[in-house]
């Protein structure tokens, strides 16, 4: 599997020109250690009325963890020389919730969402236009807003490393 979407992946950079989101999507779970032990920041959608950690996708022939690095920069304003933890969890996705679906290779019907977290040393976050707002919360209260059962195992490993 790994073969043949590294394989799709540079023909569906780009087509006609035009750049093309790659076919897998990134999660990335920001945490704070502090005085209050472990946090995690979850945020809410600007589109939807639901809670999750910060997604994307790859642009431009990025590596998984360059598209990590950037979306958490753009989504929240993370640091690009943060420290980030690649978990093991992957969630598979239909690719018709993608727009640009139609550009990659017909044979693709889910797509990996590759999960990290990340070491925030600043819990004042920047949110873009794709969230209306952020919070910090213990686990318990993350896993219980967080809607996709995806963002939640991926906190459920993130969790189970920090407590290490």
């Amino acid at each position: 599997m790994k073969g043949r979407h590294s394989k799709y992946l540079h023909e569906s950079i780009k087509k006609e020109g035009v750049n093309v989101r790659a076919p897998y999507q990134v999660l990335i779970l920001p945490y704070y250690k502090g005085e209050k032990g472990i946090e995690y920041a979850i945020f809410h959608r600007s589109d939807a009325d639901y809670w999750q950690g910060i997604a994307g996708g790859g642009e431009d022939g990025e590596t998984v963890i360059e598209s990590a690095i950037r979306e958490a920069w753009e989504e929240a304003g993370i640091p690009k020389n943060s420290l980030y933890m690649r978990l093991d969890t992957v969630t598979s996705m239909p690719t018709e919730g993608f727009a640009d679906s139609f550009h990659w290779d017909k044979n693709i019907y889910v797509i990996n969402e590759n999960c990290y977290g990340v070491n925030v040393i600043d819990k004042q976050l920047k949110l873009s236009y794709e969230h209306t707002e952020y919070k910090w919360v213990k686990y318990n209260d993350a896993s219980s807003c967080l809607k996709w059962d995806g963002n939640k195992t991926a906190l459920y490993e993130l969790n189970k490393r920090l407590l290490k």
